[in-house]
């Protein structure tokens, strides 16, 4: 059985704990979306965890592979989740509350990557 990305070797504990972020940012604004979907005046939040769930996959992609433009994506990355999260925030749902959290710290880490 193959090694999971985040006991890669290859990737510092930093890039490994953003990856892992990352992942549960995109799963996160999924589900988040979906729930949105068919929900009016929800067009926002859809659009900004669409964002996170293309900017946040590309991030994994680079990181697995040791991009050096991994730490430009990573300052792109940290932007789109805080502004989500500020827009979950707005609302009052499992969801919402759930996808705040996760995208909070993937910011953070996120922008730890950045010099």
């Amino acid at each position: 059985m193959s090694q999971p990305l985040t006991e890669a070797t290859h990737l510092s504990k930093r890039e490994r704990e953003c990856l892992e972020l990352c992942r549960q940012a995109v799963e996160v604004c999924e589900w988040c979306a979906d729930e949105c979907a068919g929900l009016d005046g929800m067009t926002e939040c859809v659009r900004h965890c669409r964002d996170v769930t293309d900017v946040a996959s590309l991030h994994c992609k680079l990181l697995a592979r040791g991009s050096a433009h991994r730490e430009a994506l990573a300052g792109l990355c940290a932007t789109v989740c805080r502004e989500c999260a500020e827009e979950c925030r707005q609302h009052d749902h499992d969801h919402w509350r759930t996808c705040a959290e996760v995208l909070s710290e993937c910011a953070e880490v996120c922008e730890s990557m950045v010099k």
